[in-house]
């Protein structure tokens, strides 16, 4: 989905591009693992992640420790992880959503806040608690 490239470039955003270059089929752990440990390195604050589904990607990168990828292809969705979960990467399925709503979707993750509730704070700690 290149569209969603070229949508950061018009936000004026800066972000680093970690493939893939063409449409040959590839191995999508590869790509969830460098976006995963640029985020754990500092490099990045956020990522998206996009395969077919966003299924596979979305589970190789939350075996990462302190990942908290969320797939959604809804905006209400994008919002509330960000809101509760505070997700630092969204995956997105190139065969489930089309690039103008896939726009909407990461406008609403980039641009949601973590709410810094309490409640929501504790419910993260417990996930890191279970990362080996």
């Amino acid at each position: 989905m290149q569209e969603v490239k070229r949508h950061l470039e018009e936000r004026g955003l800066t972000y680093m591009d970690f493939g893939t270059d063409s449409a040959a089929s590839v191995d999508y752990p590869v790509y969830a693992h460098a976006v995963a440990e640029s985020i754990q390195k500092g490099e990045c604050d956020r990522g998206i992640l996009i395969c077919g589904t966003g299924i596979g990607i979305s589970i190789a990168a939350n075996k990462h420790k302190g990942i908290r990828a969320a797939l959604c292809h809804d905006v209400f969705s994008a919002e509330a992880t960000r809101l509760h979960n505070d997700a630092n990467i969204l995956a997105m399925g190139g065969r489930v959503i089309g690039g103008g709503h896939a726009l909407r979707v990461v406008d609403a993750f980039l641009d949601t806040p973590f709410s810094e509730d309490e409640r929501h704070k504790r419910r993260i700690a417990g996930i890191a608690a279970l990362e080996n």
